[in-house]
């Protein structure tokens, strides 16, 4: 048996539209799939947007009132109400929502708590413009693809391009990552990044791979790193085990949107030598006969 509108919103049926629109923002945002990773989440994500859908609207709210849920079932005799589900990806997100009436925008007429319409809350994951915005909706702008390196792409740039036959400067901000989307004019441009070599990135924070001696991980030393500032000298210290990672705070990318920026993280890879002088063979025995009289080095 479906459950009443109201309780899944956690409301009074008397309550009046800014309780309704901010019961729904807190539980958008607490359910939405690719934020919430219990099992039911995407499921109760469609049912709080269904609810809303309907008592976010005065007239739907009151066939509802009057009907309940079977106002809206196909074939109900109640008007032009017609239900539709659509589903898909954005970026990162998956999304799918179920829609009420015919034509037009599947959102017409309907205030989501705020939103545009539900999938504005993509602004409160990605920092981002809902790919169903009222715009997107309207108008179908130019789609370009623009490549930058990958230090271009985390510091920022400026890019002289030609569109339409006319010279345009467009400014890339710093921390932009692939698929990125940058409106210009009446334009919306992808963002594609070329790899670096030296450094993989995840979301704002930077990993790089050192390789350094056994000697030097085992008595530690100062050595020099690469990072998108330039070379930092880092300290290893006496034991450092292999795959360890060390942590540069706030020496990662810079945030899109707002202050602050990601971890670099540094992983040690020690390296073993394929080859061995008969001095080399002889210092190593040594070395183990020695940690085997201390019962072992760890």
């Amino acid at each position: 048996m479906a459950r009443d509108f109201y309780e899944i919103l956690g409301v009074s049926r008397n309550a009046n539209e800014a309780e309704i629109k901010k019961a729904y923002r807190k539980l958008a945002l607490e359910w939405h799939p690719d934020r919430n990773k219990e099992a039911n989440a995407s499921e109760k994500f469609k049912e709080i947007t269904k609810a809303y859908e309907v008592l976010a609207d005065a007239k739907k709210r009151e066939m509802y009132n009057q009907y309940g849920e079977s106002a809206f079932a196909p074939g109900s005799g109640f008007g032009q109400q017609s239900q539709g589900q659509q589903s898909g990806r954005y970026g990162p997100f998956s999304y799918s929502y179920t829609t009420y009436g015919g034509g037009g925008s599947p959102f017409e007429g309907v205030d989501f708590g705020g939103f545009s319409d539900p999938f504005d809350i993509f602004e409160q994951f990605f920092g981002g413009a809902s790919p169903f915005g009222r715009q997107g909706r309207q108008k179908q702008n130019s789609l370009y693809q623009l490549t930058i390196d990958f230090m271009e792409a985390v510091k920022g740039t400026d890019k002289n391009v030609e569109i339409d036959g006319k010279k345009q400067s467009i400014k890339i901000p710093a921390g932009v990552d692939n698929d990125s989307r940058i409106r210009f004019k009446d334009y919306d441009i992808v963002i594609r990044v070329q790899p670096d070599s030296r450094f993989q990135r995840e979301n704002y924070d930077l990993i790089s791979e050192l390789p350094i001696s056994f000697a030097q991980a085992a008595a530690g030393d100062v050595v020099s790193v690469n990072t998108i500032d330039g070379p930092l000298n880092l300290k290893i210290q006496p034991g450092t085990q292999p795959g360890s990672l060390i942590r540069l705070r706030g020496k990662g990318v810079p945030y899109l949107r707002g202050s602050g920026r990601g971890d670099h993280y540094i992983r040690i890879k020690i390296l073993i030598p394929s080859k061995l002088t008969p001095r080399q063979k002889e210092l190593l025995e040594e070395f183990d006969k020695i940690g085997q009289s201390k019962k072992g080095w760890f």
